[in-house]
């Protein structure tokens, strides 16, 4: 049985942890008003660049001067490349963990293929290093302090080079989306080759510049502003699990107190009784 001093140390020590876990709780609730703001911000802007880029699409094939776009050009998925974009930090629940985890299905599933990868965050990055340092071709790192557009049209012009040279057949992106402060949604996509929406339009526009080129224009910034939104929402998305976990963290370290201090009492109160036992059978020994 563990004396009491150890039982108040740990105590203790587990209260030292829990004011550690409740000012991580707050820091993560200032910094996702912030990154939650920025993340739906982003999203009808990049609601209106899809409709805008499958009007343009449109035109330009009804266009005889249409030529062929090298960002939509479909190709048999032999050599592909995963973008995954993870967090810089733990203690976020399942946040890593259950996004590494998609991506390893689906690189079990495509052990045929040649795969590379494109890593966004140190978590991921740490993780695949282990595995596939061979082709990995390109890490970024402390991109979530602040996230930069700049950063993002980095990322988004290398996939763009080496699918444009013909180097990969496929992008698939993996990203936490941000959906609630109590849950993600792990999403799985192919960025590249564009699979442009069908228009919705019942205007017929009129295009200053040809359609064509127009679409030229439009499809790296199409990319590289889901790279952007990628980013954002893994931010947001990133700053509410870490939240909920150190809530629940909390919660969870007042229940080892209680249960710690009921214990620490039983053990008192023990004590005091074998004490008073010895006193009382030491006098009737003595009579």
């Amino acid at each position: 049985m563990p004396s009491l001093i150890d039982i108040r140390r740990r105590v203790r020590s587990v209260r030292n942890t829990q004011q550690i876990t409740k000012a991580m709780k707050m820091v993560a609730a200032a910094r996702l008003r912030k990154a939650q703001e920025r993340a739906l911000a982003a999203r009808p802007y990049a609601r209106i660049l899809q409709q805008v880029l499958a009007n343009v699409a449109e035109a330009a094939s009804q266009s005889p001067d249409a030529g062929e776009q090298p960002l939509l050009a479909v190709r048999p998925e032999n050599r592909i490349l995963l973008v995954v974009i993870t967090a810089d930090r733990g203690l976020a629940g399942g946040f890593n963990a259950n996004l590494i985890r998609l991506a390893q299905n689906f690189i079990n599933s495509h052990r045929d293929k040649e795969l590379t990868f494109e890593l966004a965050g140190r978590k991921g990055r740490d993780y695949f290093r282990k595995r596939v340092r061979e082709q990995i071709r390109g890490e970024h790192i402390d991109l979530f302090r602040n996230v930069r557009f700049e950063d993002a049209e980095k990322i988004a012009d290398a996939i763009i080079e080496r699918f444009s040279n013909s180097e990969i057949d496929a992008v698939y992106l993996f990203v936490n989306e941000f959906k609630s402060l109590l849950a993600s949604h792990l999403s799985a996509r192919r960025l590249l080759p564009i699979e442009v929406p069908k228009s919705q339009a019942s205007a017929d526009y009129i295009y200053e510049q040809k359609p064509e080129e127009l679409l030229g224009s439009l499809l790296p910034r199409y990319i590289r502003t889901q790279i952007f939104r990628a980013l954002l929402e893994s931010a947001a998305a990133e700053h509410a699990a870490r939240m909920t976990a150190m809530d629940a963290a909390t919660s969870n370290a007042s229940d080892v107190i209680d249960k710690l201090t009921l214990y620490m009492n039983r053990v008192r109160q023990a004590t005091i009784t074998k004490e008073i036992i010895e006193v009382v059978s030491g006098a009737a020994a003595l009579e």
